[in-house]
């Protein structure tokens, strides 16, 4: 390939620098049966990476590409990560994301070797002085490990997770990291009126949030999902629409769904989506095109203003979940609208009131007792 080139080589050791072409030097080191090569443009700099790895192969330690020996901070190792799955071509969730920039801001300079048990308590432990519950503080160390573990499988970064775990072990004894709180919030119906009439009366509102959250309601449907859904995966015929890349902690990504569209809530699925026509784009198969976060916040917002307590966009979900099973469906039936794999996580958002089990027992009484 060189033989129109005059191509000078010097050896040191172990260690072969060839004088390319273009003038930059290629370093080889073939040590113990281990190869590695790299170029640089100086020679100096070519001998002084070869004579680290050859060190560190006598040490008993992978050689390490010029890219990887140059990765020391933890916004290195995030950045590696971020771009990995991006040239994969798997996405990353909003929420996984916000998180990996949020740690790349506020701890991103320090040296990933510094992060060791003691500062994954401190990291807790501010955290938590700061107003950061136990869920999002373990969230925020799971993502450490997880970058970790990363820049180890994939790059043969030296990262050490045990530190880590153990970080996060004595912050659960603390009880500064736990599991979240189930919620028994239900909106009543008096609550849903006064944010119904202040979303319509509210002349800078453009999301029809009205039709939003009864959607919700009669869909079970997180907020992201609805302003996922489309005019193309709706089949009116069959009252269902499918629900792509549904949230499940198995399945991240190509989990769609198609779910039935029922009316059975108080709110017609249908009925609002017939609404959402007028509202149609040639641009926009989205049949509610809206940003997630701006409904998220706007719901907040107005039940703060309104003084109605304790009360998110996601208690919808709840709510739909429970009139579901007040209204007589069986657990499979819930479990294929909502999207759930078991009973159990299904079980967290199912809150029935106690006059509906007493109604559902006097409608079985008068089956019963056919002579009442």
């Amino acid at each position: 390939m060189f033989r129109h080139f005059t191509v000078h080589m010097a050896y040191t050791k172990m260690a072969t620098f060839v004088n390319l072409p273009s003038g930059a030097w290629r370093a080889i080191v073939r040590r113990k049966g281990r190869y590695i090569s790299e170029t640089f443009n100086l020679r100096e700099d070519a001998r002084r990476w070869a004579t680290a790895q050859e060190s560190a192969i006598d040490r008993g330690l992978a050689p390490k590409k010029t890219y990887v020996v140059s990765k020391t901070s933890l916004a290195h190792l995030i950045d590696l990560h971020i771009e990995d799955l991006a040239a994969a071509r798997k996405p990353i969730g909003r929420t996984k994301l916000e998180a990996l920039l949020h740690l790349r801001r506020t701890l991103g300079e320090t040296p990933y070797a510094k992060i060791d048990r003691q500062f994954i308590i401190d990291f807790g432990r501010n955290r938590a002085k700061g107003g950061t519950g136990p869920v999002t503080i373990g969230m925020y160390v799971g993502w450490i490990k997880l970058i970790f573990a990363h820049a180890s499988a994939v790059h043969e970064i030296e990262t050490k997770i045990e530190p880590i775990e153990k970080g996060r072990l004595a912050l659960k004894h603390l009880g500064l990291i736990g599991k979240s709180q189930e919620r028994d919030r239900r909106p009543t119906q008096a609550e849903l009126d006064r944010l119904f009439k202040a979303f319509d009366e509210n002349p800078w509102q453009r999301n029809p949030m009205t039709r939003i959250i009864q959607f919700a309601i009669a869909t079970a449907m997180r907020q992201d999902e609805i302003c996922r859904i489309t005019w193309s995966d709706l089949d009116v015929r069959a009252k269902t629409i499918i629900i792509r890349d549904r949230k499940d902690p198995r399945d991240k990504y190509g989990n769609d769904q198609r779910v039935p569209l029922v009316d059975i809530s108080g709110y017609s699925p249908l009925g609002l989506i017939e609404a959402q026509q007028a509202n149609r784009s040639n641009f926009d198969d989205r049949i509610f095109p809206y940003n997630a976060t701006a409904i998220s916040a706007a719901f907040t917002r107005t039940a703060a203003k309104l003084k109605i307590d304790d009360l998110h966009f996601h208690d919808t979900r709840h709510e739909a979940t429970s009139r579901f099973f007040e209204a007589g469906l069986k657990i499979e039936q819930v479990a294929l609208i909502t999207g759930h794999k078991d009973w159990k996580m299904l079980r967290r958002y199912t809150h029935i009131k106690a006059k509906s089990v007493h109604a559902a027992v006097a409608q079985l009484q008068t089956w019963m007792d056919p002579d009442d």
